[in-house]
């Protein structure tokens, strides 16, 4: 039977105890969990699980180092990230297992965490798109961001629209998802070259891997089987995970001109062939391919920080 390592990458995690119960409690065959701990001790500590592994970091490495620390040690044929503030579904390991090929990305269907009840609230959200990088979305401003989809295209209508029309397509191809969760093979992390701690901070995680997986011949998908639920943290909570405006801005203008202009030499397939197969995307113009940037765009953080406008 296959093996699911878990890796929970956590700083500052007042539910992280709650999170590693509640995998035990809920998988159905032979996981571990991996609790890397960015330069912090829990509290309240973790219970003592058979299959629990924590790793104490001794300084900050950062989200990205330790999910990459976490796989290096893993010892199950399938990874699986996990926040350190959620909750799953029950049997969600051999769920997941049972449809998820050589070179996918899959992630469960997500819904909303009431922490303090630990019960699962409002969702699912199924279908994210992308924003167009190039400009200053109202919502996550600028760079690849997952957003949810109105009406067939994005375009008109109400949220949810996608989750209700394909409702009864249990495993769907996704452009998008947010990073609080994903799962695949782990010879597939290793391939794609995990996670690039070097060029981005702690933004961008679903935009780096869902672009790896797509281009270089693979899928993302969604499994409506199973589920988990994630908290958002917001002021009641804080973040445990920080980043500067700047750390930000430097990862957005990265991450925008790597892949705008196809520069992962692993790729098989060129930026324009996703798009193409989700067009139209909501605010992205019909020659997104000619836009040049920063001539016609101009990310507002280049104002307080010249240093980092492309030359």
């Amino acid at each position: 039977m296959s093996k699911v390592s878990v890796i929970i990458p956590a700083r500052n995690e007042p539910f992280l105890s709650n999170t590693v119960d509640d995998l035990f409690k809920n998988a159905a065959g032979d996981i571990e969990v991996i609790a890397v701990l960015d330069a912090y001790w829990p509290e309240p500590n973790l219970k003592p699980h058979k299959n629990l592994i924590m790793v104490h970091r001794g300084s900050v490495c950062g989200m990205r180092g330790n999910i990459n620390a976490g796989a290096r040690i893993a010892g199950g044929d399938y990874l699986m990230k996990l926040d350190a503030h959620c909750m799953v579904g029950p049997g969600f390991d051999e769920i997941l297992v049972a449809d998820c090929e050589k070179n996918w990305l899959v992630v469960p269907s997500r819904y909303s965490l009431d922490a303090d009840a630990w019960e699962r609230t409002q969702g699912p959200v199924d279908y994210l798109y992308l924003t167009f990088p190039y400009t200053v979305d109202d919502l996550y401003g600028f760079g690849f961001h997952g957003r949810k989809w109105k009406g067939a295209h994005g375009l008109t209508g109400n949220y949810w629209h996608l989750e209700h029309a394909r409702k009864d397509i249990l495993i769907d191809d996704i452009l998008s998802f947010q990073g609080s969760c994903w799962f695949m093979h782990k010879d597939h992390f290793n391939a794609i070259e995990g996670l690039d701690a070097a060029n981005y901070n702690f933004h961008q995680e679903a935009a780096e891997l869902g672009f790896k997986t797509w281009l270089s011949g693979g899928r993302c998908v969604r499994n409506k089987k199973t589920w988990y639920a994630h908290l958002h943290k917001g002021k009641k909570h804080g973040r445990g995970f920080r980043l500067s405006k700047r750390q930000m801005i430097e990862s957005e203008i990265f991450s925008t001109d790597f892949w705008m202009n196809n520069r992962w030499p692993k790729q098989t397939r060129k930026l324009a062939w996703l798009i193409e197969k989700y067009w139209p995307l909501e605010g992205w113009p019909d020659d997104w391919q000619d836009a040049k940037w920063p001539q016609q765009y101009e990310h507002p953080g280049l104002i307080k920080y010249p240093r980092l406008r492309k030359k």
